[in-house]
């Protein structure tokens, strides 16, 4: 889904769910602003916690060998950060409902 596609989703939702006409204008700044949090939460505190949807966290990954693709040659790949994502239990069970 391409962002264009994510304002226009929540754009319509906010008319359909909640009754309020939501400009896209301020939509995309909604999402501006909250990717703009989550890079900042995670740089600061190596978590950020969407709720109802998950955690994202920062891990280190330690240097290792590998092989280069295209020639076979062994290399060292750098020590450098990952991130990592946890489902709330609410994602998963919305995944795999009761019956």
């Amino acid at each position: 889904m391409r962002k264009s596609d994510q304002v226009d989703a929540m754009t319509q939702a906010m008319k359909t769910h909640y009754d309020r006409a939501v400009s896209k204008a301020d939509v995309q700044a909604f999402l501006d602003v909250f990717s703009d949090l989550c890079r900042k939460k995670l740089a600061e505190d190596g978590e950020f916690i969407f709720h109802g949807v998950g955690k994202f966290s920062v891990s280190d990954r330690a240097a290792r060998q590998g092989r280069n693709p295209a020639t076979g040659e062994p290399m060292t790949i750098a020590a450098h950060k990952g991130l990592r994502f946890s489902a709330s239990k609410l994602l998963k069970d919305s995944l795999n409902p009761k019956q």
